[in-house]
């Protein structure tokens, strides 16, 4: 067995919540050791959105190589679409570029970064550090271990306890090359019968596809099919633009072609897929995710938009928030720190995905407020800072009141 390490902190899961976390603490003196599990080159799976909320809070990150993005296409179940102008750009980033350059930052500020894959060990009565080991036998000890590794973390398991499916959503998806015409287009397209969206994000040297939606509900057959479909179209579209993104010509023309685009995919595209934090309302009333001398971040915690699946700004937030609480020297008050800062947030999301991606007046909620948003420029307007991240959740029915007489009951 090979000898222990000990250090102030034991950070798993080297993604944006785990670098950003370690890189705070390096920088305020805490001797900290960073563990990335995962193989070398692989990047999470997602579609790499940072919000401009991110992007002000931490200028840094435009550091990264990443696509700035200052439109956006938004398409209802039925196929109308808006064109939305942001004020604030947001950027896609591929996380292979994102994740190592945040790591890197932690690396420059004195932590350690351990590319290996580890367990907590189980604590003896009287332990007053923890210990992570190595399959190899390697052992490190700190006196506070996080788990920054995701909706899987076995750590968050232990501390929080498992979530159940209906609290978890998929995303699958696929990486695919940019177009050879028209413009990349960013997308996002509300599905037709289910509760959750397509996306296409164009990033420097590619496309990323795909599809969020609830694992209880998840069908992976059928989403498939409607995430070619979606893929197919959106190259079609590059090149006639007028036709509707789930639109399927008949034309001879328009089916070979459609036909040499998904062989071509078929070849080049590279699968991923990845499960997401969703909870339910009242969760958030209960669970625990930090205390005396552990805490989880990010993912690990629950911390994605319920509606969206937005994590990276709750990653890189509550990193920021637990890295302050240990250096003021009380990590248990980093879970109340993070519900006062955004806590009420994602529970007004969580309360609002089911009417989200519910029936209004007959019809998708998601197609209603599309048509709406093609002829009312205040809900457009509030569409756009929704999707940059500016607009929030709690007063979005008091905004769209003020904007609008549109009744958005949600």
């Amino acid at each position: 067995m090979i000898a222990n390490k000990k250090y102030d902190a034991l950070i798993v899961g080297a993604g944006p919540a785990g670098a950003f976390a370690a890189e705070r603490l390096a920088k305020g003196g805490a001797q900290v050791v960073l563990f990335d599990g995962r193989p070398p080159g692989k990047p999470k799976a997602c579609g790499g959105g940072v919000t401009s909320k991110a992007l002000i809070a931490w200028p840094f990150l435009l550091e990264a190589m990443g696509r700035t993005i200052d439109e956006v296409e938004m398409h209802s179940p039925s196929g109308a679409r808006v064109r939305l102008k942001l004020n604030e750009p947001f950027a896609i980033y591929s996380r292979t570029a994102l994740d190592a350059h945040l790591c890197a930052r932690a690396q420059n500020a004195g932590a350690s970064v351990c590319n290996k894959q580890v367990s907590l060990a189980p604590r003896i009565n009287g332990d007053q550090l923890w210990t992570v080991c190595s399959r190899d036998g390697e052992k490190w000890q700190g006196r506070v271990v996080v788990a920054a590794d995701g909706a899987n973390s076995p750590i968050a398991r232990r501390f929080a306890g498992a979530l159940p499916n209906a609290e978890m959503e998929v995303a699958f998806g696929y990486r695919a090359p940019l177009p050879r015409v028209g413009t990349p287009l960013t997308v996002i397209a509300f599905l037709p019968g289910w509760a959750g969206y397509a996306w296409a994000f164009p990033r420097l040297d590619h496309i990323s596809f795909g599809i969020a939606t609830s694992q209880d509900a998840f069908d992976h057959p059928t989403l498939d099919r409607l995430l070619w479909q979606f893929m197919i179209g959106y190259y079609r579209q590059r090149e006639k633009p007028g036709i509707k993104l789930w639109e399927v010509s008949e034309q001879a023309e328009d089916k070979a072609r459609d036909a040499k685009t998904k062989q071509h995919l078929g070849e080049c595209a590279e699968r991923y897929a990845a499960r997401i934090p969703g909870l339910a309302a009242e969760t958030w009333s209960h669970r625990q995710v930090g205390g005396t001398d552990w805490a989880l971040l990010g993912d690990a915690a629950g911390f994605a938009d319920p509606v969206t699946g937005e994590g990276i700004y709750y990653a890189l937030r509550s990193a920021e928030m637990f890295a302050d609480a240990y250096l003021a020297g009380d990590v248990a008050a980093y879970d109340s720190h993070w519900r006062a800062d955004f806590g009420r947030e994602l529970r007004r999301a969580s309360a609002m995905r089911m009417r989200f991606y519910g029936q209004f007046f007959g019809s998708p909620f998601t197609g209603r407020m599309i048509d709406f948003a093609r002829l009312h420029p205040g809900i457009r307007r509030t569409l756009c800072e929704l999707v940059a991240g500016d607009q929030g959740y709690v007063d979005l029915k008091r905004t769209l009141a003020r904007r609008s007489l549109w009744p958005l009951a949600m």
